[in-house]
């Protein structure tokens, strides 16, 4: 009878165990032969809320979107990277240069403090380095592929810097949001959208929501860029606006994009005209090729099968 009743206790046990897991671990999404869980989803969401606190006021919903639009984004990249790298590692230095950009945005101080950070807010360290290591993949399959398509003219940005030499340099803090749309009648639409989205809400609410961009789980924030780096059309567009301000929807290659001016600042312009150059055509290659991120992750997107379920 005591064996009986064991028996019948460890079947219930395996059940309600099996019922549990099968709770915790309910696939929501299938993309090729990956899949995405809700536990999936639960993860990311404890590292955006750990790296973007204004996340945190958002409802629960709003968290499981983001994170879920986040995890279906890093997915489709790495289903990509995997056609082209057979090591999936990073180089150790590079991995710590990138962990220390990010800790640093939030006022941590080194790796060890940041450890504990992510321990305390219950996001495992090993899954932060697997998603540098994947953005960090992702970025050198795009130089690879297109680094050659990159257009700078030099001369002309040394004439400009020769032309506009003065003892001050404007920059601007910028946050973006990036959106697609099939033609302008309709990316007027989705931009009323998010304009309605902004002026209730916040920008960095509407760029969490709306934004495609990799920027959009840090709320579209892009840090500051210098005016001398911007093409005329934007520096005309900033003269005339002030800070707090954001744009109309602007074309951009593979879709739209809306800036918003944070903060401005001009500093004492102690650069020689050379290490200027040389810091504005960098910037200018990382726009292009950031650029070029998008228009390739929005072509492979429509070839990949994604089944919500």
């Amino acid at each position: 009878m005591l064996i009986k009743k064991l028996i019948i206790y460890l079947i219930l046990v395996f059940i309600i165990t099996t019922n549990t897991f099968g709770l915790e671990n309910k696939i929501l999404v299938k993309i090729e032969g990956e899949i995405i869980t809700n536990l999936d989803v639960e993860n990311e969401s404890k590292y955006l809320l750990s790296l973007n606190r204004n996340i945190k006021n958002l409802s629960d919903l709003e968290i499981f979107k983001i994170s879920k639009k986040s995890i279906i984004k890093e997915k489709i990249q790495n289903i990509e990277i995997k056609k082209y790298f057979k090591d999936l590692k990073v180089p150790e230095e590079y991995l710590e240069q990138i962990l220390k950009n990010i800790y640093q945005k939030i006022k941590i101080k080194n790796l060890s403090e940041f450890k504990n950070y992510l321990e305390n807010n219950d996001v495992d360290y090993e899954y932060v380095v697997k998603k540098i290591e994947i953005e960090a993949l992702w970025n050198e399959l795009i130089i690879s592929k297109f680094s050659s398509n990159i257009k700078i003219n030099e001369k002309k940005i040394r004439q400009d810097l020769i032309d506009n030499n003065s003892k001050f340099l404007r920059s601007y803090l910028l946050s973006e949001i990036f959106f697609e749309s099939s033609d302008k009648t309709d990316a007027k639409k989705i931009y009323n959208i998010i304009k309605k989205t902004i002026e209730k809400e916040g920008f960095s609410k509407a760029a969490l929501t709306y934004s495609s961009s990799n920027t959009s789980n840090n709320g579209g924030e892009l840090g500051w860029v210098e005016e001398v780096s911007l093409n005329d059309n934007l520096k005309k567009t900033f003269l005339k606006m002030n800070k707090g301000e954001f744009t109309d929807f602007i074309t951009v290659p593979g879709g739209f994009m809306i800036l918003k001016i944070m903060d401005i600042k001009e500093i004492e312009n102690s650069q020689s005209i050379e290490k200027e150059l040389k810091k504005i055509i960098n910037i200018k290659k990382n726009n292009q090729l950031n650029q070029y991120s998008k228009m390739y992750f929005r072509k492979i997107k429509k070839n990949i099968k994604i089944n919500e379920l």
